[in-house]
């Protein structure tokens, strides 16, 4: 039987568990950005690990020219009033990106989505969509 071609280290599974549990009562948006390591094909959380908490700092920390996966919690409040809070995966392709790394990161979607066990999958091509991500959890 053949390897797998990504894998996931144990802290990677850690951080995803931890932000999944940790951030399912949160008042605030908590969102991890994670990238695929060229050397083994491994997801790795991205280097320096930070956690979140606004669009803008989400928006600013990612590359202009790589695809990134977003691991988000946002917490909305619905028309009727009750609190929602959806775990998504964000699939960020810049059109700038390469090729090879768009067929890398293609090849990973599903079982980044998967893994993390999110509940809605959005795909975006430029930073500042993220600011827009509550009219895309809404679609």
């Amino acid at each position: 039987m053949a390897s797998p071609l990504y894998t996931f280290p144990q802290p990677t599974i850690k951080s995803m568990r931890d932000l999944r549990f940790g951030s399912a009562r949160a008042k605030t948006l908590q969102a991890k950005i994670y990238e695929i390591s060229k050397t083994d094909m491994s997801i790795q959380e991205q280097q320096p690990p930070e956690l979140y908490t606004s669009l803008g700092d989400l928006s600013d920390a990612l590359p202009g020219n790589t695809p990134r996966f977003i691991v988000l919690s946002y917490p909305l409040i619905t028309k009727d009033g009750r609190q929602k809070t959806p775990y998504v995966l964000v699939y960020f392709l810049p059109v700038t990106a390469t090729q090879q790394a768009k067929m890398l990161y293609a090849g990973a979607v599903e079982i980044v989505r998967a893994q993390a066990d999110v509940n809605k999958l959005i795909e975006i091509t430029d930073e500042e969509e993220i600011l827009e991500i509550e009219d895309l959890i809404n679609e």
